[in-house]
């Protein structure tokens, strides 16, 4: 089994027509399996589609409500398939700039200068014999300066807020 450009081409046309991975191995055949159809729409990272309504249950067609979203027409959004339209736009918000922090050649410190109350922050190539430590007034008990406290520790909430907006914008794209 292999994945041509024209297999590629067809799985996207049927995926796209909302058809389920079953029915598109049967159309691909030649040893194509579902799960190699599932794996290959993740990897192409193919959205979810808008399935045809189908007569055959009651329940596939929602009530009418007021405050309904518009949908596409003849189309019935279920399970998954419900975040493959989005109905606005999210702007990704500006990235924090970088702090940058400036240390003065004179406050760079070697590791025999360094004492309890300096900033810990490596400066430069440990390999290196120009390499140093910030060397900075630290707080009482930190090992880093303010500066150099506010790019290493980030708050666990905001990183992991941060991460999953990223993901939220991907599945948007």
């Amino acid at each position: 089994m292999s994945w041509t450009d024209e297999r590629v081409e067809l799985l996207r046309k049927l995926w796209g027509e909302g058809l389920s991975a079953s029915q598109i191995a049967g159309q691909l055949g030649a040893g194509i399996t579902r799960n190699a159809v599932i794996g290959k729409v993740h990897r192409l990272g193919l959205c979810g589609r808008a399935k045809a309504p189908s007569n055959s249950s009651p329940r596939a067609r929602p009530k009418a409500s007021r405050s309904a979203q518009p949908r596409p027409s003849g189309a019935l959004i279920r399970g998954n398939t419900a975040l493959a339209i989005a109905t606005h736009v999210v702007a990704r918000p500006a990235p924090r700039p970088v702090e940058e922090v400036i240390v003065p050649l004179s406050e760079r410190v070697t590791i025999m200068d360094l004492r309890d109350t300096m900033c810990r922050w490596p400066m430069g190539d440990p390999a290196q014999p120009e390499f140093r430590y910030c060397g900075a007034k630290a707080p009482s008990g930190a090992p880093y300066c303010d500066g150099h406290r506010r790019i290493a520790y980030q708050p666990a909430q905001e990183r992991r807020r941060e991460r999953d907006r990223e993901r939220r914008m991907l599945r948007l794209t």
